[in-house]
């Protein structure tokens, strides 16, 4: 069928990308492996926990622990009359009206991180509760449209040191891979420093910039309250042509009434080159203030190969605290 014809192409397309992947970034002497076998993705619907997939930007296999649902806030989409919007003072005038988009935390196999670490921050944000602890999950959450699923025979396909704590393996289940009851705890217990509420993403000259913020809680630091914000930052190139990213702008907008301006090179110390091989990066950073809500914005300036440079439009994003003020767990680490 013609439908069937149009989901077949892209998934072939990706399974020739992801083996060059691995054919170029394979230690000496190893061969290729089978994965598994590819599934048709999910146009409607969520995937369930224990779903294995492909990275169909950056390639690594991972394993679905649950779902979110957020709004994303698309400055490229304009709405006339919005459900919901959001305009923060200082960029603009333009609403933007937030529609509901399904993210997942997963599990990322750790085979795969040393391939792609230049190209998305795998250093790990550890959530967990107990300070000896030290095992960890990858903090970005990956969203719907980036997940290829496939099925495997296999009954620890994942090698991550949480799959077979979180996962129990149950051949008669589709996927076959279950929520042990210690993820359920954990999920209740952490949901608050993981739960994403807002998305928002804008597009300047085929730069898309996409900001996920995350409220991490307040502490108390010389008499004062301090409020803690992660945020998560991906860049892609929608373009052919490559651009590097060299600078970096922000304004910060506290509720305590101060404007915050910070400058710098690069982001979290590199200087990401997005081209039509390797057109994304993502990072995630964080911010404090000492007021419970605030809001940034700002600009990303990139370099074309002739010399010449432009500046991206960093959509404007709230900072909202929680209203049922908890303290994050004694673990949290960022």
């Amino acid at each position: 069928s013609r439908e069937g014809s149009a989901a077949q192409g892209p998934r072939c397309l990706f399974i020739c990308l992801f083996f060059s992947f691995l054919i170029r970034n394979r230690p000496e002497g190893k061969v290729l492996e089978t994965v598994g076998v590819f599934e048709v993705p999910k146009q409607n619907g969520k995937y369930e926990t224990g779903q294995l997939f492909l990275h169909s930007v950056f390639g690594y296999r991972g394993v679905v622990l649950f779902p979110w649902q957020a709004r994303l806030y698309d400055r490229d989409v304009a709405s006339a009359t919005p459900e919901k919007a959001e305009n923060p003072a200082g960029h603009g005038s333009k609403e933007v009206k937030g529609k509901t988009h399904t993210y997942y935390q997963v599990l990322i196999d750790a085979r795969d991180c040393p391939h792609i670490s230049q190209r998305s921050q795998t250093e790990a944000v550890t959530f967990l509760a107990n300070h000896d602890d030290s095992r960890a999950l990858y903090a970005i959450p990956v969203f719907q449209e980036h997940i290829l699923p496939y099925t495997s025979t296999d009954q620890v396909p994942i090698q991550h040191e949480l799959f077979e704590r979180f996962l129990l393996y149950d051949q008669t289940k589709a996927p076959p891979f279950v929520a042990r009851e210690t993820l359920r705890a954990w999920q209740e217990k952490n949901h608050p420093w993981l739960e994403l509420s807002d998305v928002h993403r804008e597009t300047t000259e085929n730069i898309r910039v996409t900001v996920i913020p995350f409220y991490m809680g307040m502490r108390e630091a010389q008499n004062s309250h301090v409020y803690w914000w992660r945020y998560c930052i991906r860049l892609e190139n929608l373009d052919s042509d490559v651009v590097q990213l060299r600078e970096r702008h922000w304004r910060i907008f506290s509720l305590s009434g101060t404007l915050e301006t910070v400058r710098g090179r690069g982001v979290v110390g590199r200087e990401p080159v997005l081209s039509k091989e390797q057109p994304a990066f993502q990072y995630s950073s964080h911010v404090s203030l000492q007021a419970s809500s605030g809001h940034m914005w700002g600009t990303f300036r990139f370099e074309r190969p002739d010399g010449s440079h432009f500046d991206v439009r960093i959509p404007p994003f709230s900072l909202e605290s929680n209203k049922d003020e908890k303290t994050p767990p004694s673990g949290l680490h960022w």
